[in-house]
């Protein structure tokens, strides 16, 4: 299997640089690595190219959800919902290990006007409940063989002891719905890992700055600038056939370079979370909708990890770059959690919160966010790049498909599209894999809880973080006292999944920058250490490092 590491990203940008790629793809996001992977098992030569570290943006802030999108029902986003029901069974069926079920409970309250953004607020609340019966109903229905389960009601008693959070008065009756859960991060890593298996070549924190063209005028190059920590801001040109620019919020900039005027028309709208103790809310393991909020959105509240997720917000702009949540979106989650709850909330108990922006597509005659259209769009401009922006998480497998036909169109191919049924890293023999996992992680001395942990983050691939500890046991350390990552996943992510930073590994191969209650600002110093012994840092670097990352943790703790 060819690793991702330091060398290997240098000697891939290289190759890029001398033979060239069939497709190249900007952006290292969810969107860009599924078109990655489809492109290459049709058999493109492949190559993609991320300005930061992959999942940096959007893909690392979502509320971790594989799921339909239930709230777009009522907007009669019906295309949308089904198509995200048939990817949702897929994913759980390609990457077990990475998305699993996850139970969400709907509460009704006799205050309950418009649960879940339903259109209609029917007198005195009469017939609610038939409403969203036939809603859910529906939804089971657009899923169609990749149902995860089917609906159904919930006495008060029953709401209550699935969800001893919420408070019990006024409470009628309640729904009990499936979705999907993941971690978007691992789940971008696991989908560049299945593309370099099949001879991807990728690489991070490498920018592209503008594009060459041929005679007539079409891109044939894209100028790169690498941007890692040694990198030395060394350019280089990549010529490619096809050029994808799969780049989010950011995909107008990159039109733009092009010389041709963006068509994509992007409003970016934030989404903020809160991260919690579960103990602190009395959270179950079944995840809670709030029905409704002031201004006619929805708040999920679920269970991820050692923690509890509560979001999202939907708001203007900002930042790009730097999303973070600010004093009015903590309010925001705060007000309407605590008139769910039983337990109030303070902002003392804040783990901590994050926020990303979501590439929302406006509609013709639209202004508000909430009215943007969450579909995706793929448009070609006249010099030949394709860019595509918009969808959610769960449809990204879709969204490069449809892309990936574009170009075997433009090239007058017809590859059929393998990814719907191909497995992810890491799900090989899943879950027989899973039962030798967990039983050698005993027997190397590693709690049932960090065995859980790896085989969740890493799937089959987790026997290459325990021969790690096999080899030196202080690798089995825990890298924070309450979580059950442990040190050898440093060393994993920089021999195996190219981290060059310690916010590369902090934050998102280990996701301790939201998890942990310092945001792994202790593990730091462990982790610049192991990654300097490996990409031959010296004492500055490693201090340079270190105090990086403490100044991105902070965002963590913006608004809070």
């Amino acid at each position: 299997m060819q690793a991702m590491t330091a060398e290997q990203r240098l000697a891939d940008l290289e190759a890029m640089e001398r033979e060239g790629v069939d497709v190249l793809v900007i952006g290292g996001g969810i969107t860009g690595a599924g078109i990655a992977l489809d492109a290459v098992t049709r058999g493109y030569r492949v190559g993609l190219v991320e300005k930061n570290d992959f999942a940096s943006g959007t893909s690392s802030w979502s509320t971790k959800l594989v799921h339909g999108g239930i709230r777009y029902l009522p907007q009669g986003d019906v295309p949308l919902v089904h198509e995200a029901l048939v990817e949702r069974g897929r994913l759980l069926k390609n990457a077990p290990h990475l998305v699993h079920p996850l139970e969400f409970v709907l509460p009704l309250y006799s205050t309950s006007r418009q649960p879940v953004g339903l259109p209609i607020a029917p007198p005195g609340g009469l017939g609610l409940g038939m409403l969203l019966d036939l809603g859910l109903s529906m939804y089971d229905l657009l899923a169609g063989s990749q149902n995860v389960e089917r609906h159904h009601r919930l006495s008060r008693e029953e709401v209550l002891q699935r969800a001893p959070c919420l408070r019990p008065d006024d409470l009628t009756q309640g729904f009990l719905y499936a979705d999907g859960q993941t971690d978007d991060t691992r789940l971008v890593i696991a989908i560049l890992r299945s593309a370099v298996m099949v001879g991807a070549r990728l690489a991070n924190y490498a920018q592209v700055v503008g594009f060459e063209r041929d005679a007539d005028g079409q891109l044939s190059a894209a100028q790169v600038q690498l941007t890692g920590p040694q990198d030395g801001g060394r350019e280089m040109i990549i010529p490619a056939r096809h050029i994808v620019n799969a780049t989010g919020v950011f995909a107008e900039t990159v039109e733009a370079l092009s010389g041709e005027t963006p068509q994509l028309d992007i409003q970016p709208s934030k989404g903020v979370h809160l991260v919690l103790r579960r103990e602190d809310l009395a959270m179950g393991d079944d995840a809670v909708v709030l029905p409704e909020t002031d201004d006619g959105r929805i708040i999920f509240l679920v269970p991820w990890r050692s923690r509890v997720l509560v979001g999202t917000t939907d708001t203007g702009s900002g930042d790009l770059d730097h999303p973070r949540a600010d004093a009015a979106d903590v309010d925001y989650l705060l007000s309407h959690l605590n008139r769910s709850v039983t337990r109030p909330v303070t902002r003392e108990q804040i783990v901590s919160t994050y926020a990303g922006y979501r590439p929302l597509l406006r509609l013709r005659h639209s202004r508000t966010p909430a009215r943007l259209s969450r579909s995706h769009a793929i448009v070609e401009n006249a010099a030949g790049l394709i860019s595509i922006s918009g969808g959610k998480l769960t449809t990204y497998r879709s969204m490069a498909q449809e892309v990936v036909d574009r170009i075997d169109e433009r090239a007058g191919r017809h590859t059929p599209c393998a990814t719907e049924e191909w497995p992810l890293a890491g799900a090989e023999d899943w879950p027989a894999a899973e039962e030798a996992l967990r039983a050698r992680a005993g027997q190397l001395g590693l709690s049932a809880a960090t065995a859980a942990h790896l085989a969740g983050s890493y799937g089959a691939l987790a026997h290459a973080v325990l021969d790690l500890v096999a080899a030196d046991s202080s690798l089995a350390a825990p890298l924070a006292p309450d979580l059950p990552a442990i040190r050898a996943e440093v060393d994993y992510a920089v021999l195996a999944e190219l981290a060059l930073t310690v916010t590369d590994v902090l934050e998102r191969r280990l996701r301790l920058g939201i998890e942990a209650v310092d945001h792994g600002i202790s593990a730091a110093p462990y982790v610049a250490e192991r990654l300097g012994r490996h990409l031959g840092w010296d004492a500055a670097m490693r201090e340079a490092q270190i105090a990086a990352y403490a100044h991105y943790a902070a965002m963590h703790d913006a608004g809070k």
